[in-house]
This record gives C-alpha cells, structure tokens and sequence, in this order.
C-alpha cells in the first residue's frame, strides 16, 4: 500500500490529488472546528477574542517560517542533495536550529510585549475582551515554535514529494483544537481554546517525525551562520519574509478596522474566510505545492519549455476546477453558512452577515487560488522580489479598501476590499511572470479560460432552477430540509458541468479524468465515457 502511496505522489497530478484529499479532510475537521465554535459561543466577544489572538502568532510564524522557508528551502537543498547528500543533511540541521532560536527568542520577546500589541490591535474591544485576547494570544505563542519545526520537516518531506504524511499533519492540527474545545474548555476555561491551538501544533510536528527520520534524517547541533547554503536561503528568504509580513498586515489591519465595526464582526470575517479557504486550499494550494518541487526541478536543469508546459497545465486546471465552485457558492452562500455553523447561538444575524461576507469573498476565489501557484513559480526561479512588490501593492489596495468600505458597508466591506486586492495581485504576478520571467501560452491559457467561464454561466442556469425546484419539495426550516437541497443543486450543477465539458473535449476535463482513472487502473470507464459521448 504505501509503495503504492509513494508511486502516486512522484508525480504532479498524483501529488497534488494526495494533498488535495486530506486537505478536504483537514478542512472538513475545519468545518466541524468552526461548526463547534459557532454553536457554543456564537459570534461574540469570546470568538473576537479567539481570532484576534492568533495575529501574533501568525506574524511571527507566517512571516518568518511558513512559505518563506520551504520556498527558499526546497530548491537549495535539492541543488545539495543531487552533489552530497551528507552536506544537505548538514544544511537542513544548520537551519533548523538557527530558525528555532530565532523564533524562541522573538517569542519570549513578544510575551512580554502581548498586552501592548494588542491594545493598538483591537482598539474596539472592551476592557475584558482586550484581557481574554492577551491570555489566548501569550499561550498561543509558544504553538510557533512546534510549527518551526514542523515546516521544515514538511520542507523535507517535499522535496523528496512524499506528501502522504506531510498532508496528514492539518488532520493532527484541526483535531488538537477540537479536543481542545471539546474537553480543555470545560477543564480551563476559555483558555483551553489556545492550548488547544498547541496541542494542535505539536501533534502537526509529531506526525511527520518518522517520515523524517525514515528519510535519512539524524539531527545534530550545528549552528552554523556563515555556511554559504544558509547565506543563501536567509537571502532568498528575506524578501519573501517582507512579502508575508505584508499578507498579515492584512489581517491586521482587517482585525483593527473589524474591532470597530460591532461585536462579532471579527469572528464573522475569520468563519466566512475559512469557509473560503476550503476550495482555495484544494484546488489551489495542493496543486501550487505539488508542483513547485517539479517547477524547481525544471528550472535547475534548464527546462524551460517543461517549465511552462507544467505552469500552463495546471493554470488551466485551476480555472477548470475553480469557477464552477464559484459558482455553487455563490448561489447556496446562505444554506452553507447554514449547514456548517448555524446552530446552539450561531443567530440567525450571524449567518446572514456570515452569507454576505462568503459571498464578496467567493468573487475572487479564481484569484485567492491561483496566486499560491504563481508565487511559486516566482520563488522556483528564485526570483522573490517581484512578488513582494506586487503583494505590497495588494497590501495597499487591501488596507484602503478595508478602511473606506468597511466603515461603509460594515464587515462585507471587508471582504470586498480582500477581494479587490486579490483579483489585482493576481494580475500583477501574470503580468509580471509573463513579461519578466517566461512568456506563457496566454492565447491557449485565454481560449480555456473563455470555455470554461462560458461553460459556467450555462451553469448558473441549472444551479438556480435546481435551486429553486428542490426548495420546494423540500422543508426548508429543517436542517435535513437545506441539506437535501445544497446538495441536490451541488451535485446537479458538477455533474452538468462535467459531462457537458467532457462531450465538448474540454482538455482539462481529459487531463484530469484520465490521471483519476489511471490512478485507480480502471481505464474501461473512461473508454466507456469516450465511446458514450463518441469522443476521439
């Protein structure tokens, strides 16, 4: 089985179908996690507090670890591993323990200055809330330094492709919360919440461990600054560590303006965002991080022509993959906030705020997808500038936004805003990638693009009648009632899109189609679809 497991994550699609079936499994547990939160505390100050508390965290580790690491990482140590794979093991402690200092002594650092960071952050909060927000926020702290180590096995684990294991560790994360909620809760209460977040994230390291080590990996206490390797990745690193740093100003800033808005308004914003996340992290993140070790494969061979042809490809599958998701969510906005977090004092405001925010950020979900690819693609040719400008830029576009619509329109402003930002950092990267770095097949990528958008507004036409129609056969005050029909319209709207992109020879369809059924050797279904639909 696992020989079997190990063939399949070799390659691009197989990679990324194994990332992609246990991120849906991760953001399932997701769901239940938000679905859990919702319904005991609702969207009040206690899940204000919740989420405010992670901004810390997340600008240290997001900034200094996540991304900005395994994007510097992955493509050095792979130059070393082909040379002297004793050397790569050497690298790979050298900057383990390097960056676990560092974020130790930033987290020690940022503990005694919690109280003051979240006073500027939260500035709408009251008195008990701002004191709620600090307790989560120091004990969630020190999860950072169990993620640092984490994401530099995955780091790893990547660069050999094994990511069986690497993508098992957000099921460990999301299942360290809800035991969290669920028990630490009732033990330490509200405080349990964030000790749940560092159960979470030392279960997200232990999972990889023997993966790890099964790799040939032994650690060793070298502490060695000036290695021209490390020099290297701490170089490549910087401008994507200001790129990230600007992402979470984002959300800080979101925070700060959603603080004012009214109470709820932050947890509002953090539910409809990681309702968002679910298709981003299927269909754009597993394929960005699937690809990226091939990508940077090409590029340190000198394969530009493969190059492209791999970037092309799974550009195309993203569009092929993600409007029609657009689709669906923006038509069952309201019955999926209602299925995944509207229960116990999840009101019935709640989930139409939490609808209309979902619904701003649906409109930018081909961008919020497609963005983690072309960082890559940026950081496989180890040009992380570029990307950084553009994403300051989308920073800019983001905090103005949040700042005029927000006041405006309330806590959907603030999707809005997020959204606009995103639909012009993606444009930018294509631009940029296309004129700066290799020129893209943009006549082959634009005549997919039209199909499939041309495809989805007929789409559109069957989601609302079947919409409509169930609704009515359906009671639709019961939770069984919105299930039946979400899931009729969903499956009713896929199934069209599918075998209507399969008749017209859509090659996104074959391409995807034909890697599902070698994967799991059952070719006859797929002549049988070509023979039914009299395809060549």
């Amino acid at each position: 089985m696992f020989k079997k497991i190990d063939r399949i994550q070799k390659t691009i699609m197989g990679g990324a179908m194994i990332v992609a079936i246990f991120s849906i499994l991760s953001r399932v547990l997701g769901l239940l996690r938000d679905r859990l939160l919702s319904s005991t505390f609702g969207a009040g100050k206690i899940l204000d507090a919740y989420y405010a508390a992670f901004r810390l965290p997340d600008l240290i580790f997001n900034t200094l670890v996540l991304g900005a690491l395994s994007s510097a990482f992955i493509p050095v140590f792979l130059k070393y591993w082909q040379k002297d794979k004793k050397e790569a093991w050497h690298i790979t402690n050298g900057v383990l323990n390097v960056l676990f200092l560092i974020i130790f002594f930033l987290v020690v650092v940022c503990f005694f200055l919690t109280p003051i960071f979240i006073e500027y952050l939260v500035p709408g909060f009251d008195a008990p809330t701002k004191a709620l927000t600090v307790s989560l926020t120091r004990i969630m702290l020190w999860g950072t330094l169990f993620f640092t180590l984490s994401n530099i096995a995955g780091s790893v684990l990547n660069s050999f492709q094994k990511f069986f294991t690497y993508s098992l560790a957000p099921l460990m994360y999301n299942l360290g919360i809800i035991f969290g909620i669920l028990f630490l809760v009732e033990r330490m209460g509200y405080q349990g919440l964030a000790w749940g977040v560092v159960l979470g994230s030392f279960l997200h390291l232990l999972i990889q461990i023997p993966a790890l080590m099964k790799s040939g990996y032994r650690w060793q206490p070298i502490f060695n600054f000036t290695h021209p390797a490390i020099k290297k990745i701490s170089r490549l690193m910087l401008p994507r560590c200001f790129g990230l740093a600007v992402s979470q100003f984002n959300f800080i800033v979101t925070t700060l303006v959603a603080s004012s808005i009214t109470i709820g308004a932050v947890a509002i914003y953090n539910l409809s965002f990681n309702l968002i996340n679910f298709p981003v992290s299927i269909f754009g993140i597993s394929l960005a991080i699937s690809i990226f070790p091939v990508l940077s494969h090409c590029f340190a061979t000198g394969n530009k022509k493969l190059f492209v042809n791999h970037f092309s490809t799974t550009i195309r599958r993203i569009f092929y993959l993600i409007l029609p998701t657009t689709v669906v969510l923006l038509a069952l906005r309201t019955q999926i906030v209602r299925l995944v977090l509207g229960a116990g004092l999840f009101t019935w405001r709640d989930t139409v705020l939490t609808a209309q925010t979902l619904g701003l950020f649906s409109v930018s979900l081909f961008a919020q997808s497609l963005i983690p690819i072309f960082a890559r693609a940026f950081y496989a040719t180890q040009e992380t500038k570029m990307p950084v400008k553009i994403a300051f830029v989308g920073f800019l576009v983001n905090m103005v936004g949040c700042l005029i619509l927000g006041h405006l329109i309330g806590v959907e402003g603030l999707a809005l805003a997020f959204s606009l930002a995103a639909i012009i950092n993606f444009g930018l990267l294509y631009y940029y990638f296309n004129k700066k770095v290799f020129p893209l097949p943009n006549q082959e990528i634009m005549r997919a693009v039209v199909k499939i958008a041309g495809l989805s507004v007929l789409m559109v036409v069957i989601v609302q009648a079947l919409k409509y129609l169930l609704g009515s056969w359906v009671n639709m005050q019961t939770f069984m009632g919105v299930l039946i029909q979400t899931s009729g319209v969903a499956l009713g709207g896929f199934l069209f899109y599918f075998f209507t992109s399969l008749s017209f020879g859509f090659s996104e369809v074959r391409v995807v189609t034909e890697n599902i059924f070698k994967r799991v050797h059952n070719q006859r279904i797929l002549q049988f679809l070509q023979k039914l639909l009299r395809l060549k």
